[in-house]
């Protein structure tokens, strides 16, 4: 078998990653990039009406013979782990007939991301998979495992070809609502692991203030008991465990949980996966009409879930006349200003920002400030600590580790045995013992 990262051994974002044998090549994960080669921010604008080769000759794009559109498919099947960008935003350059196999909510929320933000996926050759239940890909025998992260659903995989066991962790952590998972993996590792290809992305982070949902839970149910205005949430609406925290802070809190279109909509698809998940018709939960979100929802062909949602409906002089009963989603956008504006006495409102600190610019804490608005950073990772990767690792008990998903490769060495790093684009071949 061979192993090749195209790209992910010394960046986090952009992860894709190569098995082959003699008769079959498979990717895991097609992501976009979060960073350049400045590790400044990557604008996606640059893809815009540039080809393939174009991309391939910027390094946007790699060098893979065989997995684009107008090429001749050589690629047997795609293994995507999640829904975040960084892991699937390219697929919209592959060829038609290679098979993409994922998660139930994975797809869902691939899909609703392609409704509301980003169009440019149509025709996707999905194939469904589930926690532990094998599938063969001609000489590849793949075991998808469940993990805990902030996406929803998201897998890691046990690939086996050649006599050899590889093991991809995808991104996950231990501290989530789903935390369970990463328990009963330490107790149950799956067994003879050749090489292990392990997240990095919390390596070298300092420890978190709030080190799971229980204590967001707890944080978010305080504020809104003590505040005496309203409370806007900043978090990702695909971020399902927190907004599980926030629900069930609003109940605790006997506060008013305001949504909008687009968050509805992705508990509304979720539902048949989990039904624990909040529903826009749940008690206490109701919904901001945004237009640009029920004209997306319209010209998708759900028209008709429009006067559905309506009946959970709450207008700016609602929110107005009960503000210290709100906890409103929000993010930070050329939307927040309007309305703040809609909301009579809006000056003193806390921001609970629960998102990664990174994407909180100086402009926006600057607005926050002129404008009298209390911003607090509130938040949990959806990435393991160094602790829970050194668990990880000990219990799967690689015979080699390679750092993939972080920009801290060079520290592997110091806290985990029989790390390899390699350099994108590097062939790695893993040979099978020879039985004497």
């Amino acid at each position: 078998m061979k192993l090749i990262i195209h790209r992910g051994t010394q960046e986090i974002g952009g992860s894709c990653v190569e098995l082959s044998t003699a008769n079959t090549r498979i990717l895991i994960d097609f992501g976009m990039p979060l960073v350049d080669k400045k590790r400044e921010k990557f604008d996606s604008a640059i893809l815009k009406g540039k080809s393939v080769e174009e991309l391939k000759s910027l390094s946007i794009l790699p060098e893979i013979k065989g997995l684009y559109k107008d090429e001749e498919k050589s690629i047997d099947a795609i293994l995507i782990s999640h829904s975040h960008l960084d892991h699937y935003g390219f697929l919209n350059y592959v060829h038609p007939d290679i098979p993409v196999y994922l998660s139930a909510g994975a797809k869902e929320l691939i899909d609703v991301t392609n409704i509301f933000i980003y169009g440019g996926l149509k025709n996707l050759n999905t194939k469904l998979i589930n926690n532990k239940q094998s599938l063969t890909i001609k000489d590849f025998k793949i075991t998808p495992y469940l993990v805990d992260h902030s996406a929803f659903d998201a897998l890691a995989f046990l690939i086996e070809a050649d006599g050899k066991r590889v093991f991809y962790s995808g991104d996950f952590r231990a501290h989530g609502r789903k935390r369970s998972l990463f328990k009963n993996m330490l107790k149950n590792p799956p067994e003879n692991i050749d090489c292990l290809l392990m997240e990095g992305s919390m390596l070298t982070r300092d420890r978190q203030e709030y080190n799971n949902e229980d204590e967001i839970e707890g944080k978010i149910e305080k504020t809104l008991k003590e505040h005496k205005n309203i409370t806007f949430l900043f978090t990702s609406s695909q971020n399902i465990d927190r907004l599980v925290s926030a629900y069930r802070a609003c109940l605790k809190a006997d506060s008013i949980f305001v949504i909008d279109i687009y968050t509805a909509f992705i508990l509304d698809k979720l539902k048949k996966i989990s039904k624990g998940i909040p529903q826009f018709n749940w008690k206490n939960i109701r919904i901001k009409f945004l237009p640009h979100h029920a004209d997306r929802l319209a010209d998708a062909g759900y028209r008709d879930l429009l006067y559905v949602y309506n009946k959970r409906k709450i207008t700016s002089l609602e929110i107005s006349k009960n503000k210290n009963r709100i906890l409103m989603l929000t993010r930070d956008n050329s939307m927040f200003p309007r309305t703040i504006k809609e909301i009579k006495g809006a000056e003193g409102s806390k921001i609970i920002y629960s998102m990664w600190a990174g994407y909180l610019t100086d402009t926006f804490s600057q607005y926050c400030e002129k404008k009298g608005l209390i911003l607090e950073h509130v938040h949990t990772s959806g990435h393991a600590t160094k602790e829970d990767l050194q668990a990880f690792a000990k219990a799967l008990s690689p015979s080699m580790l390679i750092p993939i998903h972080t920009f801290e490769a060079d520290k592997y060495p110091d806290l985990f045995k029989n790390v390899k790093i390699l350099k994108d684009g590097e062939v790695l071949e893993l040979k099978s013992k020879v039985l004497l």
